[in-house]
């Protein structure tokens, strides 16, 4: 065991790497589906073989067959059914969703994504996303900190992290901004919401309010292009994980609201549905 890659001793990113690989092939699995004349979307919620369904599987397959080159367990949004009593023996464990952003998926707008996440003792410490549509990838790790990189479908020609943070941009990269930018869910809306950004325009009279799907409204943070994402309806864990840990190397956090507001999202819970929650950007 002495030998063992961890989060800890991990000097050539091996882990990252992995999860990197992972995430661009199971994008390069899901946009085929999508981008496929023939695939129906219409039939979604009526069977089981539906190209979302399908999609998901199969980036879920590809997914779990690399990670499974690691010591660490995975929690997958497929393998939801996982048990307390063993889950909660996982000190480090890989939280996956491997296509976030069902609506969206449907909608066919392209704001959907792959989340990967490395979590030890309830903390995300790497984290990846992946925009298929977009060929963008979003990485982190808490030592080298945050990254994007646009135009990318493979590992082809980048043999090591070091040459692919050389071509990514670092997050934050957007520091200046005219107005107070925030960022919420596209598809998914609700009173609390609007009554906390209302609450906010009194504060902030040039407010911005941007609308996008998936994680990616975390990236916006991570990104600097937005400072803060209220969300007051359901999320899962595996919704947020690979998100709140882009967006802590970046230098900002991800909150409890309420009484709370200064605790951070804890992850592999007895419960997998997380609070309500507030991502905030750090001003320099």
């Amino acid at each position: 065991m002495n030998n063992e890659i961890t989060p800890e001793k991990d000097p050539n990113g091996q882990l990252l790497k992995t999860a990197i690989e992972a995430a661009l092939k199971a994008g390069k699995e899901i946009l085929a589906i999508y981008e496929d004349p023939k695939a129906d979307f219409q039939v979604e919620r009526k069977a089981d073989n539906s190209p979302l369904t399908i999609a998901d599987r199969r980036s879920n397959d590809i997914i779990t067959h690399l990670l499974g080159s690691t010591p660490y367990p995975i929690l997958s949004e497929e393998g939801r059914d996982i048990a307390y009593d063993e889950r909660r023996t996982w000190r480090t464990l890989w939280i996956v969703d491997p296509l976030d952003g069902t609506k969206e998926f449907i909608k066919r707008n392209g704001e959907f994504t792959v989340n990967i996440a490395l979590v030890t003792d309830g903390v995300p410490v790497a984290g990846v996303i992946y925009v298929p549509v977009r060929h963008e990838l979003y990485f982190a790790d808490m030592e080298h900190g945050a990254y994007k990189m646009p135009g990318i479908a493979s590992l082809e020609g980048l043999h090591d992290l070091d040459t692919l943070r050389s071509r990514a941009l670092r997050l934050p990269y957007s520091e200046l901004h005219p107005h107070y930018v925030v960022v919420a869910s596209s598809s998914h809306a609700t009173p609390e919401t609007t009554a906390f950004i209302d609450d906010l325009r009194r504060d902030h009279k040039d407010l911005e309010l941007v609308s996008i799907g998936s994680s990616l409204k975390l990236c916006l943070v991570a990104e600097g292009k937005a400072d803060i994402y209220p969300r007051f309806a359901p999320t899962m864990e595996w919704d947020t994980a690979a998100g709140h840990a882009i967006v802590r190397a970046a230098g900002g956090e991800v909150y409890h609201t309420g009484e709370q507001a200064d605790i951070p999202l804890r992850y592999n819970k007895e419960n997998l549905l997380n609070p309500w929650f507030i991502v905030r950007r750090i001003h320099n």
